[in-house]
């Protein structure tokens, strides 16, 4: 639990330290579920802190939500489709995280390339791009056996335009082998 406090400082009970939204943002890639209290009054921060973590990433060009999504969710709140919104986000969300796995594992499965020297070492920055992208996804895992999940343990904001940029170098020579 983190505990915010007057001054606005965030402190961490479980590690008795000091955190960052970028602490944070990294906790929820690392699959730990994370709660903001307000200390003084008891409210829970945490959907109020989650959105200014993904601000922040937006502002900084880290754009993952598309324009017209923004646009649609801001409609949202001034219609009567308010109500089926949450639902909605929250299916297509599982339905990518389905895809997700079900791609990892025909990766590994049904790819020629498994047998090439490295493939391992791919497979794992695969896995560490996919944990940071879905990090925040409840209940996302990596596949079974997957060589990767420790390699996806350490994985931090800075390897992550290294490995979205392998990832687009290995997908584009898979797509000149088929």
């Amino acid at each position: 639990m983190i505990k915010r406090y007057a001054s606005r400082r965030l402190y961490n009970t479980e590690t008795s330290d000091y955190v960052t939204l970028e602490d944070i943002a990294g906790f929820i890639r690392d699959g730990r579920e994370v709660q903001i209290v307000d200390l003084k009054s008891g409210d829970d921060l945490t959907r109020q802190y989650l959105l200014q973590i993904i601000a922040e990433h937006e502002s900084r060009g880290e754009n993952v939500l598309p324009l017209g999504v923004l646009t649609d969710l801001v409609r949202s709140y001034t219609t009567q489709a308010q109500s089926v919104v949450p639902q909605f986000l929250a299916q297509s969300f599982e339905m990518l995280r389905d895809s997700q796995s079900k791609m990892m594992e025909n990766m590994t499965a049904m790819n020629p390339m498994s047998k090439m020297p490295g493939f391992e070492a791919m497979q794992a920055q695969q896995e560490a791009f996919l944990k940071a992208m879905s990090g925040g996804f409840p209940g996302w895992k990596p596949p079974e056996g997957g060589e990767g999940a420790a390699a996806a343990e350490g994985t931090k904001d800075d390897d992550l335009d290294t490995i979205k940029k392998q990832l687009a170098e290995l997908q584009s020579k898979l797509n000149k082998m088929s």
